[in-house]
């Protein structure tokens, strides 16, 4: 499911939140962190308000890249000896894109359920339309 901001959406199953708790506002930080957990149950419904799509590209695929692309554009026109090297390099870098192509592109989103609750940075799996 592709979602987008603004889009109504609710919980799919059962979902508990543990991690160390924090507050934003009031007493300071210093007095010591303290250990949470949240329960929120399945078809609690919010409003997306943020999308955000992580791109998990390598440094070894981004350079595949730019070296097939200078290929693509300069290589018929390169020394022989010169093409040769980079066809070797670029070749040397494609089972690191064909890595990366084959990787699905990992999107997380943030919510504002109803209830006032926000769950930022979540997989979008958790949630279906409402």
């Amino acid at each position: 499911m592709t979602l987008n901001e603004g889009r109504r959406v609710r919980l799919a199953a059962d979902t508990r939140l543990t991690d160390w708790v924090a507050m934003t506002e009031g007493p300071s930080a210093g007095t010591g962190a303290v250990a949470g957990s949240l329960s929120l149950a399945a078809g609690t419904e919010g409003t997306v308000v943020r999308v955000v799509e992580h791109d998990l590209q390598t440094p070894e695929s981004l350079e595949y890249e730019r070296l097939k692309s200078l290929l693509d554009a300069f290589g018929a026109g390169m020394p022989t000896e010169s093409r040769k090297q980079l066809e070797e390099k670029v070749a040397g870098l494609e089972p690191a894109w064909i890595a990366y192509r084959a990787e699905p592109l990992r999107v997380t989103v943030g919510v504002r359920f109803d209830n006032g609750f926000i769950l930022d940075d979540a997989h979008e799996d958790l949630f279906v339309p409402a």
